[in-house]
This record gives C-alpha cells, structure tokens and sequence, in this order.
C-alpha cells in the first residue's frame, strides 16, 4: 500500500504525529496554487509569507528523509487546482490511500469532502493536532442556549485545561483584568525594537511578477520580517517574553503613530499556520511569567491568554457552528461600497490613514485598528459585509477565514445581528482619541459634531444609530445611546444626517 499524504499551506505543524516515524510507502505533497492565491486578492506578503514557509518547511521534511512531493507556482505539471493535483499524484506514484489533516476554511473542508468521496481508493481525514478544542465542541457547550457569551467560554477552557486557576478559583481574583488593558500608551514605557526575520524571498517574489499573480500592499525589500519556521517562531515567542509581555496588557488596545507593533507578539502568522502551537504559545509564557512574576503583573498575563485560549478558540467554534449560512449573513441590511482609499490609504482622516497605511506596509494591524478604526468606519458608512471581509481576508498575513469570518462579519460588522457580539462596536471619535495620538495631527476637529472640519466619525455615528433603529433599538446595551439621541435637537440631528449622508455618498474625499 502506498499512501499520499496532503499538507495544506496553514498545516506546518513538525510536532504532528505523522512525523514522529518515517516510511518509504508515504509520499507528502504540499502546492502553490492559484487557487489558494485568486479567490481573493491577497496582500503581497500573505502570498510570500505563506509559500516561503510552505518551502521551508517541505525543505525540513526532506532533511528528516520523508518524501516530499512540492509543486511551485510556476512549476509546469501544476494544474493550480487541488483535486487536479491530487489526482495527477495519486496516478504518478500509483497511490492506494490518500490521507489529509482536517482543513480548517470551509471552502477546502467541502472541497476535500466531494474529492474523498469521488476517489476510488481509500481515504482517511485526522487532526490537525492544532487547537486546545475540537471543531464542534464550543457549539455543544453552548447546547440549549440562546447566547453564545465567550466570557463564559473562556472560564470553563480556564477550569478544563488548569490555566491561571488555583483551588478551582481564578488566579489573582479574577476571571478577567480587560479593564486594565485599555491604556494609551503616552511613551512612558520605552517600546523595544520588534524582531525582524531576513528571510530571503526574492525568488518568490520574482515569481509572482512572472505568473501575474494580483495583489495588494506594499513590499519594498527582498526579505520576509514575519517568522516561516518553527525555530524563528520560537525565537519570536521567547523574545515577546522577556521583552513586550511587562506591558502586553496594559497597551493591548492602544495605537500610535511612530509605533506600528507597541507591545503585541507578532505571532498570529506563525501560530496560524501552525508552525507554533496555542498550548507552546499559552505554557511559554506562564512558565516565564512564573519565573519573573515579581516584575510581571498578572494582567499582562490574563490578558494575553484571553486572546489565545478565549477569542481564538471561540472565534474558531463559532465559524464552525454557524457556517455555511454565516458567510451571508447581513442583518443590518448594509448595502454600500468600500471606500477606494481602503486599498490606497488616501484619506484625510488620520485614524484610517494610518491603520489602513499600517496594513498596506506591513500585511498587519492589531485587533483595535482593525475593531475600532477601519472596522468602524466601513460600520457606519455602512458597507456591505461582503466587501468588508474580501478586505480583511485579503489583507492581513495572519487572515484565515475561521478566524477573520466571526471577527470580521459578526464582531466588527454586526452582520450576524448578535450572535457573537452582543452589541455593534460603533464609535465616534473619542474612542479613538482615547486610545490613541491619532486625532493630534489629524485635519479634523475631534470635539467638532458640524462644519467642514468637524470628525466624519461624529456625525456618522449618530446617523447611524438612527437609520438603523429597527434592528438595535431594542439592544439593552444600546438603551443609553438610544435616550440620548431621543433627546438630541431635531434640527442638530438633521444637520448631523446631512453631514452624515454626504461622507457615505462620497467617503473617498473626506
């Protein structure tokens, strides 16, 4: 029997049982594809980063005497299609079981589904050995219930897997320290220099100008900054420790202009492709927060982990619970385009320019950038979802759908009408004053409501609280706004609706 084994580009975990013993009867097969590259334009450094860790890591299987099948972008049998190549491997090396990790997008989920099930030879699905849980189990732990709350989640993952609990009880006191992660950060806190992998990538590069592959962003240098294998993702990790973690938490929501990373890991490509595990990530940084605890508070911690162990795994149970009807959801009934300067960074507001500019250079913005500033606006000009995720799937290097779908459609756009976050995440512009230095250098006033420099977010939010009243009013988390606008001036709410009406029919010069 001779088995061929398919490794898709987010599946380079090298702890995976399937490696833990070497046979000659095993081919594995790893593919650059335009499949994977054309079903949405990309930012140019996902395409890299994920073929030059694809390589990598086939060029690690290799030195550990595995055979490995590899099919570059430009290679002549590549038929840029998954089932195609397959079946050209299956014919090639007379293949008698065909064997693959669980996909973890939908789309290759069905794809791999129909292509099994069309194969005349056996076939076999397993783990991707990646996650803390199991595609279905958040659904199940939220059996019988109407809401699908990630803080309670969270404490049971805490109590299951014995994170940060002592004697059955939250460590420190609490379950959640979420409000002493909002600081803006005011430079009192030196931020150190992020690490930057020089990996080569001028041959890939190179290829995609040849092939035309279509992308977006910037990419102005030969090397690739972001880890591509186990041992750089690693290293990344340790220095994330000892150098960012002291203060994670205390900034994980602010932004700044001269800084582009502040305090964050920088791990979420890494660990997204699975070069490096959440449970490596969640067990590094508690055994060196034991180590240092007297210098480390206990809310930089609590807050790092509730992103891996809390949002991430939830993100990932919900994608799975709700889709494929998810993907279309559009409750607010949202219908306009997406801005031009969302692909150009042209724009006059400083708040996007600098978070979409961010996203152009770097493939990268924290989660607040994206929730609060881009998210934001395209919420209150209201934007069709569709156009919304295109941008966010496309964009940042770390942007698989699990993770970018529920973050993009259900928290930041509300499409989902609530099912993950219990309210929209809409603001005017001090939030993002609040958190940020982004309104000290901006063209806008961001206390002015009226007027050619008045903050396109001021007017914008509250026109939106009143067009979309049928579906909100009744949100109990959005009975204070509601009162507040219900005591507004008639004639000042119809001013803010014209002002409003005029950025959302032409946002592109604002």
């Amino acid at each position: 029997m001779k088995t061929l084994r398919l490794i898709l580009g987010d599946q380079l975990n090298s702890k995976h049982s399937w490696y833990k013993h070497n046979a000659e009867n095993i081919v594995y097969c790893l593919f650059e594809m335009r499949q994977e590259t054309d079903y949405v334009t990309h930012h140019i450094q996902k395409v890299i980063g994920f073929f030059a860790a694809m390589r990598d890591f086939s060029q690690h299987l290799e030195e550990e005497g595995f055979t490995v099948h590899y099919l570059k972008l430009d290679d002549p049998e590549n038929t840029q299609n998954l089932n195609d190549n397959l079946q050209l491997l299956v014919k090639e090396y007379n293949i008698t079981k065909f064997e693959y990790q669980l996909p973890d997008e939908y789309r290759l989920d069905e794809q791999l589904s129909k292509f099994c099930n069309a194969l005349t030879i056996e076939s076999e699905a397993f783990s991707t050995e990646h996650f803390y849980t199991k595609r279905q189990d958040l659904k199940q732990f939220f059996k019988g219930k109407k809401q699908y709350l990630m803080e309670n989640f969270y404490r049971d993952m805490r109590k299951k897997h014995d994170i940060l609990m002592v004697a059955g009880q939250p460590e420190g006191g609490k379950w959640n320290y979420d409000k002493s992660n909002r600081n803006k950060w005011k430079g009192n806190h030196p931020i150190p220099p992020y690490k930057y992998y020089k990996n080569d990538v001028s041959d890939i590069v190179q290829m995609l100008d040849k092939q035309s592959v279509k992308t977006i962003g910037k990419f102005d240098t030969k090397t690739f900054s972001y880890p591509i294998n186990r041992t750089q993702a690693l290293d990344q990790l340790k220095y994330f420790c000892e150098q960012l973690l002291i203060h994670f938490g205390d900034y994980q929501d602010a932004m700044h202009t001269d800084h582009v990373y502040l305090f964050h890991s920088r791990v979420s490509f890494a660990m997204n492709i699975k070069l490096i595990s959440p449970k490596n990530i969640v067990d590094t940084v508690l055994n060196y927060w034991r180590k240092h605890g007297e210098d480390i508070n206990i809310s930089q911690v609590e807050g790092f982990i509730r992103q891996i162990i809390g949002w991430r795994e939830y993100m990932r149970g919900m994608y799975w619970a709700l889709m494929p009807n998810y993907n279309s959801l559009n409750h607010l009934e949202n219908t306009n385009p997406l801005p031009e300067f969302y692909w150009t960074g042209n724009t006059k507001m400083n708040c996007l320019k600098q978070a979409i500019n961010n996203s152009l250079d770097n493939g990268y913005a924290h989660h607040i950038q994206r929730l609060m500033v881009t998210g934001n606006f395209a919420l209150l000009i209201q934007v069709h979802p569709d156009e919304v995720d295109a941008w966010y799937l496309g964009i940042y290097v770390d942007a698989i759908q699990w993770v970018q779908l529920p973050n993009t459609r259900g928290m930041s756009q509300f499409a989902d009408g609530g099912k993950i976050a219990t309210k929209p995440y809409v603001s005017s512009g001090s939030y993002i004053n609040k958190m940020s230095n982004y309104c000290d250098s901006c063209h806008y006033n961001k206390k002015e409501k009226l007027g050619d420099k008045a903050c396109p977010f001021n007017s914008l939010y509250w026109n939106f609280l009143d067009d979309k009243r049928k579906q909100l009013g009744d949100n109990f988390r959005m009975k204070m706004m509601y009162s507040l606008l219900d005591k507004m001036d008639t004639e000042q709410l119809v001013s803010l609706k014209e002002r409003a009406q005029k950025i959302i029919k032409n946002p592109d010069n604002f």
